[in-house]
């Protein structure tokens, strides 16, 4: 009597007609859904549900705590939650996507067409399928995405109808953003972020009960993913002081000096907002001409030293490299005047100086990386103004100075979102690293957010240790001027590179700068698009070698040659349209680090003894990787 049950349970689930036993017998089975096996159903089928009611509660209670470590930090006042945060803009912005649609019947009705046809289509294939009937290839609608790589979503007929649908509904949402007339460019841009950001944060994927993987390990563990999963919600509110801090990592597997920025050093001058770090030699002679390295403040340095294995900076001493960086100090409340000023005067030209000091060389090297490269080229056309000439040469990492084509970042860079980050950053005299990190994290959404909500939350696994994602989730707070500065100036205004910028007094220009450029952009970057980077190389007033790499952001840059990773394309002067060059340009196998590194030694390659950190002027005051460093937010 239970067998028989069961079969017709089995039949139920999966919409297959009612043939004759004999036909069971003989194994036919999936004949109502090609290539689906019932008797995989019994992965999705409770067998305790006592033990799964117990979990279930615990799960709730858990969730529960993580409410109260939310809600309590509002209830005392500690947080007020922003008038910038996303949500508003993302409600004004897809307010204006819908008028458009709603504010003509025909428009109305052509949409709602659009959709339910489409529906439609898949409820028919579904139902071929279902009879036994063949469906083309290239009739399915869904496209390959890893976020679908379990095979339930193809053979399990609720999850493939589910998926059809989900994907429908995406690129419907989208259509409706780029059909709709009368939006001004940076709206549509908003809006089609925004839309990207709510189908990717609405997948089945990321539920419970509408993904076969967490759905199935639910069952088999009688809920114990959940409890566990929401004891880690609960642990990373408490974490982030009453915010979401998303685990990537372990953080628990990595300190900073004992396996992570390992490099041997010494910070011999310290300002208000940085240290400067002069690292040990490894050989017995080195490049007459130091090496300054200027990295972003939204980020900590040691992203070019995580590991011997990846670190840039000890691949540079090893090259013979006298290697100075700048580590930037994680502001507080100390720090709101520190403007762009201050940050280059207490910053690089202050470096400047410690590294005249420490050697008795009046002229460097210097790389900057991301928004400390844009400070640096800023510094450089100020420096042009004022005939200080202690740069011979620049690189510049992965930067803008040309903020047209800046990406998806510039969605939250408006007159108004400005205005009310000001606000915000004016009462506490900085900007939370967890407001920067969220707005990066976003960018990539899909790889960034919902995959660690779904293991961590959902199916309670704690993510492996991983070094990059470590430093990723180590965020650094923006002090208030500084960062006001940098949004009005770069992103809202685009000052720098109409010459217009203001700093220390004068107006400064890019064509100024005559030194050599090395200009490296990433292909697939996210914060700094190689389009972007590409534009900004036209705006230097001396020879610009742009370089681009394979991959992205981070991964670009940190590419040892021993890693044989990725590639990187040379070829003429950045002049044109991006693609223009790219059609031309003559690609290497490998790691950029050996091309930049001939690139600087054609400009220069006389030897001299090596130094010691500081030398005979200065003292240590530390060890690297220094005190700044590791300050948390």
């Amino acid at each position: 009597m239970y067998k028989r049950k069961q079969t017709t349970v089995h039949r139920q689930l999966i919409g297959r007609p009612r043939v004759a036993d004999k036909t069971e017998d003989k194994g036919q089975t999936g004949e109502g859904f090609p290539g689906f096996d019932p008797t995989s159903v019994e992965a999705y089928m409770v067998r305790d549900p006592q033990a799964l009611a117990m979990n279930f509660a615990r799960a709730l209670e858990n969730l529960g705590k993580a409410a109260s470590e939310w809600l309590g930090p509002r209830e005392r006042g500690e947080i007020a939650d922003s008038v910038a945060d996303p949500m508003v803009d993302l409600v004004k912005t897809l307010s204006k996507v819908t008028e458009y649609w709603i504010s003509d019947p025909k428009r109305t009705l052509e949409a709602q067409t659009l959709l339910f046809s489409s529906y439609m289509g898949i409820w028919a294939r579904s139902l071929s399928r279902f009879s036994g009937q063949p469906v083309e290839p290239e009739q399915e609608t869904a496209p390959k995405d890893k976020r679908f790589s379990d095979e339930d979503w193809v053979k399990n007929p609720f999850f493939a109808f589910l998926k059809q649908v989900y994907f429908v509904t995406a690129s419907w949402a989208e259509r409706l953003v780029n059909d709709a007339e009368g939006l001004d460019e940076h709206t549509r841009h908003k809006a089609a972020f925004y839309v990207k950001q709510i189908t990717a944060a609405l997948s089945p994927v990321n539920f419970a009960i509408t993904n076969p993987e967490v759905y199935r390990e639910t069952v088999a563990t009688h809920g114990a993913n959940l409890v566990a999963g929401m004891k880690m919600l609960a642990e990373d509110i408490v974490a982030g002081g009453g915010e979401l801090r998303l685990r990537h990592t372990d953080a628990t597997k990595f300190a900073i000096g004992r396996n992570l920025a390992l490099t041997p050093g010494k910070v011999i001058a310290q300002s208000e907002v940085c240290e400067v770090i002069q690292y040990e030699p490894s050989t017995e002679t080195v490049l007459k001409r130091p090496l300054m390295i200027v990295p972003p403040w939204i980020n900590k340095f040691y992203i070019l030293d995580l590991n011997p294995q990846k670190s840039f900076i000890k691949w540079c001493v090893d090259q013979g490299h006298t290697v100075f960086v700048i580590s930037w100090v994680n502001p507080d409340e100390r720090h709101a005047k520190k403007d762009w000023e201050s940050y280059m005067r207490e910053g690089i030209d202050f470096a400047l100086t410690t590294i005249e000091k420490a050697t008795g060389e009046n002229q460097v090297n210097a790389i900057g990386y991301c928004v400390g490269g844009t400070l640096l080229a800023a510094t450089l056309a100020y420096h042009a103004k004022e005939k200080n000439r202690r740069i011979a040469s620049a690189t510049f990492l992965t930067t803008q100075v040309d903020f047209t084509h800046a990406g998806d970042l510039k969605v939250f860079v408006d007159e108004e979102q400005i205005a009310a980050i000001e606000k915000q950053m004016n009462a506490a005299g900085y900007l939370e690293g967890s407001k920067m990190a969220m707005a990066f994290n976003m960018l990539r959404a899909s790889e960034l957010i919902w995959p660690y909500v779904v293991n961590n939350y959902l199916r309670g696994q704690e993510p492996p240790p991983f070094d990059l994602l470590y430093w990723n989730s180590d965020s650094t707070r923006m002090a208030a001027a500084n960062h006001a500065y940098y949004l009005r100036n770069c992103y809202l205004n685009n000052n720098l590179s109409k010459g217009e910028m203001q700093l220390g007094g004068k107006t400064i220009s890019l064509k100024d700068i005559k030194i050599p450029v090395y200009n490296l952009a990433t292909r697939e970057d996210h914060i700094a698009p190689p389009k972007s980077v590409f534009l900004g190389s036209g705006l230097f007033g001396g020879p610009v070698d742009f370089v681009l790499t394979g991959s992205g952001h981070i991964a670009g840059v940190v590419n040892p040659p021993d890693k044989q990773k990725y590639q990187y394309w040379t070829g003429g002067k950045a002049k044109g349209q991006f693609e223009d060059w790219m059609e031309k340009a003559e690609e290497a196998k490998g790691s950029w680090w050996p091309h930049w590194h001939a690139w600087i030694e054609a400009k220069g390659d006389e030897r001299v003894p090596a130094r010691k950190p500081g030398g005979s002027a200065l003292n240590a005051i530390a060890d690297a990787p220094g005190t700044y460093v590791l300050t948390r937010v």
